[in-house]
């Protein structure tokens, strides 16, 4: 027998061998980076994490006309039982959850700060905290969740607490409330609120803020993405009061923070619509390219609920419009798109919190949702200004608002 017949057996054998190679069907890749399920993700504060969202505009009289999600709105976690960090308040109605085939992810936690504070509550930061007992910082969370899952889109909301906006609002309130209207007390120059806009600590403010975004950026890079295959969305905060004559209770008495639960002085909301929103929305959105981010877009919501707005004219609590409650087809165009500020004394036993103060709620979570779906553009993300250009609901369940 020669060698090349001798080698013959062996030579079909490896053909077996190769086409049962050819032919086995390789293992599904499971999702991760650019594979699987489109996703978005919401990282930052109260402003995108869905705080307030349970209210449907406010009432004085009942709290059962404007709970539109009842006592679990902030339970997330995968039973449905209980929140995963307490007070994070990662509403059901957070506007992250924009649907349409693309999932939704909420690491979004108020209070949140650029850092993460691991005090009485713990606040996670957009950082890499990681204390090895559960407690993680966004970034830890986002750069695990985005290796095991196909992200798209991080929006991203961050810098309101840098500037100690909890304590600004607190200021505002107690001088309306400690003031007589003869001798206004004003909180836009208290020491304590000026020390917040000076030049230098903007500046300090907004080298952390362009840190948070870079550790957004880098969080991505660790879980497999480049840069060019997902966009940050970064957005800046809206307008939660009108000018003070858009208000509908006189500044006279203690009614607009007594009823209307506004306690501003117009002196006082003048300033917060002409300089201190607009100083904290340019930092917010300057940061992006101190830090470099080259992948990022806008979502400018600093008039998005001008209208609607706490206070504001044109609107009111269900029992000064005539409302039965949040369900009536028209709630949505005749109350509040801002919760009211609650103090010690009006949330007592009730189903309110503190926190929820001053936050888009059940209606402006959803507007802003919708604004959310726009700028993911069916995965070709884009910048833009939500506006509201209708009344009632879309068929979405949702106020008409457009990108502009």
């Amino acid at each position: 027998m020669s060698l090349v017949t001798r080698a013959r057996p062996f030579v079909g054998a490896l053909s077996l061998v190769l086409a049962g190679f050819l032919f086995v069907p390789a293992p599904a890749q499971a999702d991760g980076p650019g594979v699987g399920t489109p996703y978005v993700v919401s990282v930052g504060d109260s402003y995108i994490s869905g705080e307030a969202g349970r209210w449907a505009g406010s009432s004085n009289a009942s709290a059962s006309r404007a709970d539109a999600l009842g006592g679990t709105a902030y339970f997330d976690n995968a039973s449905g039982t209980a929140e995963q960090i307490n007070r994070c308040h990662r509403s059901k109605s957070a506007e992250i959850h924009i649907g349409g085939g693309v999932q939704s992810a909420n690491l979004a936690c108020s209070g949140a700060r650029t850092t993460t504070s691991d005090g009485s509550e713990f606040k996670p930061g957009l950082d890499f905290y990681d204390n090895g007992a559960g407690k993680q910082g966004q970034a830890k969370m986002l750069q695990q969740f985005a290796a095991t899952h196909n992200v798209k889109m991080v929006t991203v909301s961050i810098g309101g607490n840098d500037f100690n906006f909890a304590s600004i609002v607190q200021s505002c309130v107690t001088d309306f409330l400690a003031s007589p209207s003869w001798w206004k007390d004003y909180c836009k120059d208290d020491s304590s609120v000026v020390a917040n806009f000076t030049t230098a600590n903007v500046a300090a403010v907004k080298a952390r803020i362009a840190n948070a975004y870079a550790n957004v950026r880098t969080a991505m890079r660790n879980a497999g993405y480049a840069d060019s295959s997902w966009t940050m969305l970064v957005q800046n905060y809206p307008s939660p009061v009108p000018n003070g004559s858009g208000f509908r209770y006189s500044q006279s008495g203690y009614t607009r923070q007594s009823t209307g639960g506004c306690g501003f002085w117009n002196a006082d909301a003048d300033w917060a619509n002409g300089t201190a929103l607009p100083t904290i929305n340019n930092t917010v959105t300057g940061a992006i390219s101190q830090a470099g981010i080259t992948n990022a877009r806008t979502l400018d919501l600093s008039s998005s609920f001008n209208g609607r707005r706490l206070c504001e004219s044109g609107v009111g609590l269900y029992e000064e419009v005539g409302l039965a409650s949040w369900t009536a087809p028209t709630a949505v165009d005749r109350t509040e798109w801002v919760n009211q500020i609650r103090t010690v004394t009006t949330a007592g036993s009730s189903p309110y919190y503190i926190q929820e103060s001053l936050h888009p709620n059940y209606w402006g979570q959803l507007a802003t949702r919708s604004c959310v779906r726009q700028a993911y553009n069916a995965g070709a993300p884009r910048s833009g200004t939500c506006v509201r250009t209708g009344t009632g609901l879309s068929s979405a369940g949702e106020p008409r608002m457009t990108l502009q």
